[in-house]
């Protein structure tokens, strides 16, 4: 059967973003795949274009205007525009003023129809000397003001267990405050000395939304509390957070039965003292819980599992289930805090990760894929992969550089690829070498309008970079009315036990004002680097002058000290049906959580197996899957495929579990035709005598 081509792709997107730059379209040789020793496809499989992509241009203000007329103010005014150029295609827009005024007749105003210079000396120094008492006394009495609003504000804030003072208050927004809930018919907060009423609970089903301090109207209100279901919350009393006793408030939620082994699932959303109305309606249209599993049924041919949007997946390869035999495969994240006690500075640096049912074994090795947040160096990083036990202990199965022939694992910059014989409960765990060991932190802005209508929230969350932290952060927001502000940026965080600041900058002085003492927020190293539960995050309250300001724009720097530092520039509209929506992941594969048989895998079975009989069969020359491995970046702990009954079987499985996404079957095509002609180059020289077989079937059968 000679091989025919597939339709063209899309043309991709210009990959320059300002400027000339190229687009391109691919084809495959699958329509149908040559089989039988069928002629490979004529033509190009890739087509490129170029493509110019319109650059921003910043607007520039013209030149002013004339002066105006003098006005009966004794003012003269002047304009310009920015049109200069204009801004055009997301350019800045110009900065600075659009109109001065100044005084036009040099202090000459006309007083009482005679000219200021004609009143009389001794009235003028009454005048001065009233105006200087007068401004005497302004002062004083102003600095009064202060000095007794100060006071007042600090015993306000001590109230609710919570001192300006302490440093602690720049950190608040990285911390759970407990408050207690206030008896019914006491319109006062209860003093921090009092012992707590650990009696009082109330239910409700999400992350406590704690206003700002200062709004005493919401902290006494009976209501704060509000009761809706699932989770119980242990309030403590302020006293015990200033002592240290307790860290967060205790969450316990639901269980769920099943067959499977489950997380617990989380329930989401947030407390609204004021006008709950909006925020309800959010709701009615999105679950309450994140189901972080899938499961499905798999025969002999195999197939993928995967976990939507994030990056944690596992390969069937074709045989490892027995033939005439079906099983029900499943695959999960563990939601809830894990049990792996961590040692020293030890990080885990991926999702906690579950697959079975445990007590089967496979014939052939199963790959499982999950993604790490470490920056990939074997100087800096010592990285091992633990499992835990029936008895619910962990143990070490093996180091990522070690030579071992029970399981094999390979690094990529993202992802771990694990090969293994046998399902269970796994965990990548980073022991960091050097102070220079850098933890890789996704950097999110998010924003919705609080309870107050002229309030707005910004939350800064700063997680791993591995796709299921930033589906944790996803979930919470959309449960809470939040939008993704600007697109999330990548932070090299180091081990070298300094502090992560995060600030907002650039607010318009005349139309938002921001909270006292959370402009900045500082959190200690240890709270960033040991962090192996719930994404940080940091909350700014930002406050309108007016409801006609609709637009915001700031910057919000994140910064380690001594250190790499980020700058996300917002520039949004607060209005939800005015504001550009910004892309969650960039593969969402949530349509296709599991593929069973031949359409799970890239490579087309027949041309599969034409590769496993060519390299399994050992060559004299050398021609055989060590070449294969090596010319797929496979260099290490080679022992491990010798001990498989089809080494080349194993190497495609791997690389299967490393292309998931992109499918980059030219790259696996180019590196079997190299092979081909290298070894066409020493057979011409050692045994010319001899046919070659030829290797370059590796362009000519599907890939």
């Amino acid at each position: 059967v000679n091989g025919g081509w597939s339709s063209w792709t899309e043309w991709s997107n210009c990959n320059a973003r300002c400027g000339r730059g190229w687009q391109k379209r691919s084809r495959t040789c699958t329509n149908p795949a040559p089989l039988n020793g069928g002629a490979f496809c004529e033509g190009m499989s890739v087509q490129k274009i170029t493509c110019t992509a319109l650059c921003p241009v910043d607007g520039n203000w013209e030149v002013w205007s004339e002066w105006s007329v003098c006005s009966p103010e004794c003012e003269h005014l002047r304009v310009r525009e920015c049109v200069a150029p204009p801004p055009r295609n997301g350019g800045k827009y110009c900065e600075g003023l659009s109109q001065e005024s100044e005084n036009c007749t040099d202090g000459l105003c006309i007083q009482d129809k005679k000219p200021l210079h004609e009143i009389k000396s001794q009235n003028i120094e009454t005048a001065s000397d009233i105006a200087l008492y007068s401004g005497l006394g302004a002062a004083v009495i102003a600095v009064a003001v202060l000095v007794v609003g100060v006071t007042l504000y600090r015993r306000s804030q001590s109230e609710y267990g919570v001192d300006v003072i302490d440093s602690s208050a720049l950190t608040g927004g990285f911390q759970t405050f407990n408050f207690k809930t206030v008896r019914q018919g006491n319109s006062l907060l209860l003093n921090s000395s009092m012992q707590p009423d650990l009696t009082v609970s109330r239910t409700y089903s999400g992350p406590i939304c704690l206003q700002d301090p200062m709004d005493k109207e919401l902290m006494t209100e009976s209501s704060l509390f509000n009761p809706l279901s699932d989770i119980k919350v242990k309030v403590q009393s302020s006293f015990m957070v200033s002592l240290g006793v307790t860290e967060r408030a205790e969450y316990h939620g639901k269980a769920h039965s099943g067959t499977f082994p489950h997380g617990n699932n989380r329930a989401f959303g947030t407390i609204q003292a004021r006008n709950k109305a909006t925020y309800i309606q959010n709701l009615s249209s999105i679950s309450t819980t994140s189901e972080l599993k899938t499961s499905a049924i798999f025969g002999h041919l195999g197939g993928r599992l995967v976990v939507p949007n994030t990056g944690v997946s596992l390969l069937i390869p074709h045989g490892a289930i027995p033939e005439e035999s079906s099983w029900e495969i499943y695959l999960a994240i563990t939601q809830k805090e894990s049990s792996l006690q961590l040692e020293g500075s030890d990080v885990l640096l991926g999702p906690e990760v579950t697959c079975g049912p445990s007590d089967l074994s496979v014939s052939t090795p199963i790959a499982l894929t999950i993604p790490h947040c470490a920056e990939v160096n074997s100087e800096l990083w010592n990285i091992h992969l633990k499992k835990r036990t029936e008895q619910g202990k962990w143990e070490e199965v093996m180091s990522v550089e070690e030579e071992t022939t029970s399981c094999y694992c390979l690094l990529d910059p993202y992802a771990c690829h694990i090969l293994l014989n046998s399902f269970g409960t796994y965990a990548l765990i980073g022991e960091p070498i050097s102070d220079c060991a850098v933890r890789q932190l996704k950097v999110a802005v998010f924003g919705c309008l609080s309870c107050n209508s002229l309030d707005y929230n910004l939350r800064v969350y700063c997680m791993d970079n591995t796709p299921c932290a930033f589906q944790e952060v996803v979930l919470d927001e959309r449960l809470q009315g939040g939008q993704l502000l600007e697109e999330p940026k990548l932070l090299h965080f180091r081990g070298n036990t300094f502090s992560l600041q995060i600030s907002v900058l650039d607010i318009p002085p005349f139309l938002w004002r921001i909270k006292p003492f959370t402009a900045c927020q500082e959190i200690p190293f240890s709270r960033v680097w040991c962090s192996s539960q719930k994404p940080l995050h940091c909350a700014f309250s930002l406050e309108r002058y007016t409801p006609a300001t609709t637009q915001l724009s700031c910057k919000v720097c994140v910064r380690q000290v001594k250190g790499h530092e980020q700058i996300l520039q917002i520039q949004t509209s607060i209005l939800e049906n005015e504001r550009e929506t910004i892309t969650f992941f960039a593969q969402d594969d949530s349509n296709f959580p599991a593929q069973m048989g031949p359409k799970a895998f890239k490579i087309p079975y027949s041309i599969r197996q034409r590769i496993c009989a060519t390299f399994d069969t050992p060559n004299a020359k050398g021609k055989d899957w060590q070449m294969l491995a090596q010319k797929n970046s496979i260099t290490r702990n080679l022992s491990y495929f010798a001990t498989q009954s089809s080494p080349s079987a194993v190497i495609l499985d791997l690389w299967e579990a490393r292309h998931q996404h992109d499918g980059d079957l030219d790259s696996l095509a180019c590196a079997l035709e190299e092979i081909g002609r290298t070894h066409s180059k020493i057979s011409d020289v050692t045994e010319t005598e001899i046919e070659e077989p030829d290797f370059n079937y590796s362009r000519q059968n599907g890939l």
